[in-house]
């Protein structure tokens, strides 16, 4: 043991970003405590307090922990980077953590601490997908003129509404079926897209 004391115990820090974001995505900010996610990692607020200094910076590890951006996608093929690009935006909003992003874009305007977090996510989503529509213009899978703007919406668009339209209770069912969705999209887009 150095001067540091004990080294910090990854699966407490896993514990604490995992109830950190459950109280977030269940509460929204303004009843997020510190309190709140000690009681739900089961750790004493001491323990999260060694960790982070306060509420904001505890969120912003945690979505930094557990809300990832968008990957780029490189199939060679449109029908498949886009389905993949749906599947993961489903992920990031169905997922463990899909409260807390859902909760996330409500809030990233009233918290400074978390709004950075919030665009880098959102700028990753939008770069990687107009370079999958870029790439397909390019290898001729799309007409030039396609509208990248549009057809972006069109996909990303259908899988927010489709989330966000959602009623809890069939959440389950809705991830359930989410390759199929995306697929159906997908390809629902694409008739008015090809060459």
């Amino acid at each position: 043991m150095g001067p540091q004391g004990r080294p910090r115990d990854p699966e407490v820090d896993d514990r604490i970003t995992r109830a950190a974001a459950e109280v977030f995505g269940e509460n929204g900010w303004h009843r997020f405590t510190v309190d709140s996610v000690a009681r739900r990692a089961g750790v004493g607020k001491a323990s999260i307090y060694l960790r982070w200094p306060n509420k904001e910076a505890l969120l912003a590890a945690a979505l930094a922990a557990r809300l990832n951006g968008i990957e780029d996608i490189d199939t060679g093929s449109v029908r498949d980077d886009l389905i993949s690009l749906a599947r993961q935006i489903q992920r990031s909003y169905l997922g463990e953590s899909g409260r807390a992003a859902l909760q996330l874009r409500v809030d990233a305007q009233r918290v400074p601490e978390v709004r950075d977090h919030f665009h880098r996510l959102q700028e990753s989503q939008v770069l990687a997908a107009r370079a999958v529509v870029r790439r397909a213009i390019d290898r001729g899978e799309l007409r030039p003129d396609t509208s990248v703007t549009l057809l972006l919406d069109c996909v990303c668009g259908g899988v927010m509404n489709h989330v966000l339209a959602t009623p809890p209770h069939l959440r389950d069912q809705v991830a359930a079926g989410a390759d199929q969705y995306a697929t159906a999209l997908v390809d629902f887009v694409l008739t008015s897209t090809r060459t």
